[in-house]
């Protein structure tokens, strides 16, 4: 070989060649993982200073530095200086070259670019790897290209990393884990993830194993291909094959960009990259890399899904606590929050006593949601609203073939609401055989379902409520007197609207505001007369026949303002025997009934007097005496 003759090492991988270093005669090259070499290898296995390749008479020659590992050649260990001849392969550790004189002595040559070509060269797509198919079994593994050894290492780094992005709470979180098993099991030197936005890729977050060393942007081309196929891609920079004039490449050599799936919408990019020349990503590299990131796509859409459920649930959560609010600033509803203030941080069990619609269920959720049980369930069971045989069912819960119709098990309202607040309303309708169960709950004894005898504990608060006098229905022997102490631990009474009529004005303020905004209408509110109107009217529908009136007005109302007529009152008599109001007192003199009950008897007998004295009880001559002395005229 003439004096003046370069050669070449050439970095070998698994598919094909990498980066080329200038060897000039005269010149003694070390290689080795001291930076201070002239080839730094990025390697652990091999040695500060490894081997070296000097021109001396007249020949290339490879010699070992006394390595730990010792130096390959053909992968024979060299044990003197050895001539190195044209395709010549070295080993270092896990690096290899080719030693040729000229390039074009490379098994498949260099690549060449044409004119205005790209650098970059695809040498793989993927869109299955072997990790989405069974393991191969023993006598398959020998026909196949992937070793066994490293099918279960990576098997083993996927299961390691499926784990980990379990417990991963954020998406940060969730980056971080990714990216730390890409560095593990790949000889990258930089991972990254990015999202994508139309058709670009913006950085979430990267790791390197390299200091100082920041994030290097993946070819925009690469980007759009990723997106477009939906397949992961291995590729190299060309260009490096084609430098001759430093001894050592600078850049990106081999990288690798796999897309995240959510359905068939790539939501994100997995990007991998080698700077170092002696590394480089191969296919076996490109099939972990797209398995990692079919687990990260299922692992992402479940944060992204909890998210969401966790905002739904928030806003859920503000509405019903919007829903619940107790509205009014009268004394007696004053009295009711103070009281549940005092009662919500304990256990104790209530009992809410009302007239019905005074909003009895309102009070039974402000309990639960200022209690330390507020973000265990509320459930609620009308005892009413059920037949007698459905009850226990409802409240326990029955085994498969308990009864007709029980197909199969089904858990009651009070394993439904396991660390949580039951509110049971109308409790005064409960059977006695319910009740007798419900009195062992509340004791703390377990229970079991309709035909069951699988004992169940269950740690649950009970908020009952009723609108009817329970002591009656204990002294009748409807109620059970025990039951009725054990219920009766802290009784909260709501009074009628008719008793806090100083709310009355709010609560059509509220109501109003709350129907607005459902239907869009632009109202200013109430006339004077329209407020007048409900001021003087009883409500014996109380709080809930308010919401209703009010409710129709918005839906109904034609003018800027609601006017009294748009107020449409029930004709509903007040009476007590019906659990309704009776009419207010006014003070009258027994002269001025009598009067006006003779004049309203005369009218409904058009004057006959006859008739009037016999439906007042009296003589015809004591009529016309009590008509005189009264001065009623017809």
């Amino acid at each position: 070989m003439p004096n003046d003759s370069k050669a070449y090492l050439v970095v070998r991988r698994d598919d094909g060649a990498g980066n080329v270093f200038v060897l000039h005669p005269g010149k003694r090259y070390v290689l080795g993982r001291a930076n201070t070499n002239d080839i730094v290898l990025n390697d652990d296995l091999c040695s500060r200073q490894h081997a070296e390749v000097a021109f001396t008479d007249g020949k290339w020659a490879l010699r070992d530095l006394g390595s730990l590992n010792g130096t390959r050649l053909n992968k024979e260990l060299i044990q003197s200086a050895a001539e190195l001849h044209p395709l010549d392969e070295i080993g270092l550790g896990r690096c290899r070259f080719w030693f040729v004189e000229s390039l074009d002595q490379l098994p498949h040559g260099a690549p060449e670019a044409g004119p205005g070509a790209s650098n970059i060269a695809i040498r793989k797509r993927l869109g299955q790897t072997r990790y989405d198919f069974q393991l191969p079994s023993a006598d398959e593994e020998s026909a196949s290209s992937a070793p066994r050894n490293r099918i279960s290492q990576d098997l083993s780094l996927l299961y390691r990393l499926a784990l980990n992005m379990g417990s991963a709470a954020t998406t940060e979180q969730l980056t971080q884990v990714v990216l730390s098993g890409l560095l593990e099991a790949t000889p990258a030197d930089t991972a990254a993830v990015l999202e994508v936005q139309d058709t670009e890729g913006r950085l979430l977050a990267f790791q390197s194993r390299l200091s100082n060393e920041g994030y290097r942007k993946a070819p925009e081309e690469l980007i759009r291909e990723v997106i477009a196929s939906g397949e992961g891609i291995l590729a190299e920079d060309t260009q490096r094959l084609r430098s001759s004039k430093a001894g050592r490449a600078s850049g990106i050599s081999s990288f690798i960009c796999a897309p995240v799936r959510s359905g068939d919408t790539v939501v994100a990019l997995l990007h991998l990259y080698c700077l170092d020349p002696f590394k480089s990503l191969g296919t076996e590299d490109l099939e972990l890399v797209v398995a990692i990131s079919k687990t990260l796509a299922v692992a992402w859409q479940s944060l992204r899904r909890q998210a969401v459920l966790l905002e739904e649930n928030q806003r859920l959560k503000a509405q019903v606590a919007s829903e619940v609010q107790l509205v009014g600033q009268s004394l007696a509803l004053e009295e009711i929050k103070a009281q549940i203030a005092q009662v919500a941080p304990t256990n104790a069990t209530v009992l809410i006593r009302g007239e019905s619609g005074v909003g009895k269920e309102l009070v039974a959720r402000a309990i639960h949601l200022a209690s330390p049980r507020r973000d265990g369930p509320f459930v609620c069971l009308n005892c009413a609203a059920l037949a007698e045989s459905l009850l226990e069912s409802e409240l326990f819960g029955h085994e498969k073939g308990a009864f007709t119709g029980a197909t199969q098990r089904k858990i009651g309202k009070f394993e439904a609401a396991h660390n949580g607040t039951i509110f049971l309303d109308e409790i005064g309708e409960m059977t006695p055989s319910a009740q007798a169960k419900l009195l062992r709950v509340l004791e703390g004894h377990p229970y079991e379902r309709v035909g069951g005898s699988e004992p169940i504990r269950v740690n649950v608060r009970v908020v009952a409520a009723t609108n009817r006098p329970l002591e009656e229905a204990v002294n009748a022997g409807q109620f059970r007197r025990d039951l009725y102490f054990r219920l009766q631990v802290i009784e909260i009474r709501v009074p009628p609207l008719r008793e806090r009529r100083s709310d009355i004005p709010i609560l059509a303020e509220f109501f109003l505001r709350r129907f607005l905004e459902e239907t869009g209408r632009r109202l200013k509110g109430f006339t004077t007369a329209a407020m007048e109107k409900m001021l003087n009217y009883a409500w014996p529908g109380n709080v809930r026949e308010l919401r209703n009136v009010i409710e129709r007005a918005v839906a109904l109302g034609k003018g800027p303002l609601l006017d009294a007529p748009d107020i449409w009152l029930s004709g509903l008599e007040l009476d007590s025997q019906t659990n309704t109001l009776p009419p207010a007192y006014t003070p009258r003199s027994l002269e001025e009934v009598e009067k006006e009950h003779i004049a309203a008897t005369l009218r409904h007998t058009d004057w006959n007097k006859s008739q009037a004295a016999a439906i007042l009880g009296i003589e015809r001559s004591t009529l016309d005496r009590k008509i005189k002395a009264y001065d009623i005229q017809r």
